[in-house]
């Protein structure tokens, strides 16, 4: 009996994490794919101003169906975290726990009205969308490149968060806080100036706050010019890290199919 139960959770598993044969895998991708139809069908209530009845149905539908896939994964924690019992009490606190838990708790409010508190599940429904991370492939290697890469990429984003830094204390202090032009307040406080540095940094520009000085435009001009050479720098590395993760991807399909 005790076999027969550990064979039962080791199909769920394969189900589940797309190990196992053949059969176990293909039965993955229907799960994955279900669970992909779920996840669009929870988010498209935000699309709409206006709650409407048939936006239940879907919640009873998708939170259902997240709380049987959380149940299956915490019931295979074991085989997953591979620490005996104890993975059992640590699988509710690794991230991906934590994004399935937050996205089952909107419907809580269908169990009570008492738990309308969870209707800021608006803005909890939104977790839902992390969850992509877990059923789509692309969107798993991507998260992967991202992993390798993140020492390059901490670099750069360090070296953009100095100079954005650098930026607006320059332009606080080069500015006038009132354009003697119209009379208007430009740089009226420090996040003012941190905010214009990073529109800036990203060529983005929105034009709401600009310098009147001549010292100040050509801070902004420097600004847009190290701008396109710091935001090509993580593209160059995640493009070129992508492809060869591609490639690694389809030489491991073209062995598994010789």
């Amino acid at each position: 009996m005790q076999q027969l139960h550990h064979m039962t959770r080791k199909k769920i598993y394969n189900i589940v994490y797309g190990q196992g044969n053949s059969r176990h895998i293909s039965a993955s991708r229907i799960y994955n794919w279900y669970m992909l139809v779920m996840i669009i069908a929870s988010i498209i209530p935000l699309m709409f101003v206006k709650d409407y009845p048939m936006f239940r149905t879907i919640e009873i539908v998708t939170v259902t169906a997240f709380i049987i896939d959380y149940i299956l994964r915490w019931g295979t924690a074991d085989m997953k975290l591979k620490r005996h019992w104890a993975s059992f009490l640590i699988y509710p606190f690794t991230p991906a726990a934590i994004i399935d838990l937050l996205s089952i708790l909107p419907g809580l409010n269908l169990i009570s009205p008492e738990f309308k508190i969870f209707r800021l599940s608006r803005v909890l429904r939104i977790v839902n969308v992390l969850k992509f991370l877990r059923y789509s492939s692309k969107i798993s290697m991507f998260m992967r490149v991202l992993s390798k890469e993140k020492h390059v990429l901490l670099t750069v984003l360090m070296l953009a968060l100095f100079y954005i830094f650098l930026t607006a204390l320059i332009m606080f202090n080069a500015e006038p806080h009132i354009n003697p032009a119209t009379g208007k307040e430009t740089f009226h406080s420090f996040f003012d100036a941190i905010y214009w540095a990073a529109v800036t940094l990203t060529t983005v520009g929105y034009g709401d706050i600009c310098p009147v000085t001549d010292l100040g435009r050509i801070v902004a001009m420097l600004s847009s010019l190290f701008g396109v050479a710091i935001i090509a720098l993580p593209s160059g590395v995640i493009t070129a890290s992508y492809l060869e993760e591609l490639k690694n991807e389809q030489d491991k399909r073209a062995a598994e199919a010789e």
